[in-house]
């Protein structure tokens, strides 16, 4: 891969190359790279904590592991735009970085619902509810991201998740038999859903996080219930 800096106006551009990357079935992947940038405007809100489990309306698996989660308030959450996302928040006593697993429908504007795990980072549990700030973060993943189908998925109606995404994900579309790209509407429930389906597979897909950037994979099989890793990971601002 080769890159070039640009600098100009005090502003620093990255340029990358086309990386082709190999699989395990020896199919080859294109991942593309532009310019990424941080999302460093805060949100203002209040804290607060439920029972979280990593399950929630965002439709991800009981993560017992892995408990710094949270739900969004309905506004924020933005017809599932978040699910997925890292979020630093910032209480009296500290900071925590959560994932965005579910919806708070009664909360407002800026607030955002915790487990108590990760509530007692930033605040003592007996406060109940704190003021907030918080932003979007870009952590560091272990993996690529990964596509789930829904089950009860077919050829005829797709609906496919992305997972372990470090940046929001803004767009998802597959590759027709006509050569063009169909951009997937996104439902609440955190899906991406092809009404008249996508056809029997294998597909190329193309992600674009909430940056601009492009992950593009080739040979993705169809797997009801099934969860099917792609070839690379979003780059970190």
């Amino acid at each position: 891969m080769t890159l070039r800096i640009l600098a100009f106006a005090g502003v620093c551009l990255l340029l990358a190359g086309i990386i082709p990357v190999v699989r395990a079935q020896n199919d080859t992947h294109t991942v593309y790279l532009p310019l990424v940038v941080r999302d460093a405007q805060y949100r203002t809100g209040e804290g607060t904590y439920y029972a979280a489990d990593g399950t929630g309306n965002c439709m991800f698996d009981p993560s017992p592991h892995d408990l710094m989660v949270a739900a969004m308030n309905h506004i924020d959450y933005d017809n599932a735009a978040l699910c997925g996302a890292f979020i630093e928040v910032i209480g009296p006593k500290g900071s925590v970085t959560v994932r965005i697993v579910d919806r708070c429908p009664e909360c407002a504007r800026g607030d955002v619902d915790m487990s108590p795990q990760a509530f007692e980072r930033i605040a003592d549990l007996s406060a109940g509810r704190v003021p907030i700030r918080w932003r979007i973060v870009s952590p560091n993943l272990a993996g690529p991201i990964a596509y789930r189908f829904k089950e009860g998925s077919n050829q005829w109606w797709t609906a496919v998740q992305i997972r372990n995404h470090r940046n929001p994900v803004a767009r998802f579309e597959y590759l027709r038999t006509d050569g063009q790209w169909q951009t997937v509407p996104r439902q609440m429930y955190n899906y991406f859903v092809a009404s008249s389906g996508m056809g029997p597979g294998p597909y190329t897909f193309r992600v674009t996080d909430m940056y601009g950037n492009v992950l593009t994979d080739t040979g993705i099989p169809f797997v009801e219930g099934g969860v099917i890793n792609g070839a690379a990971q979003f780059p970190p601002p």
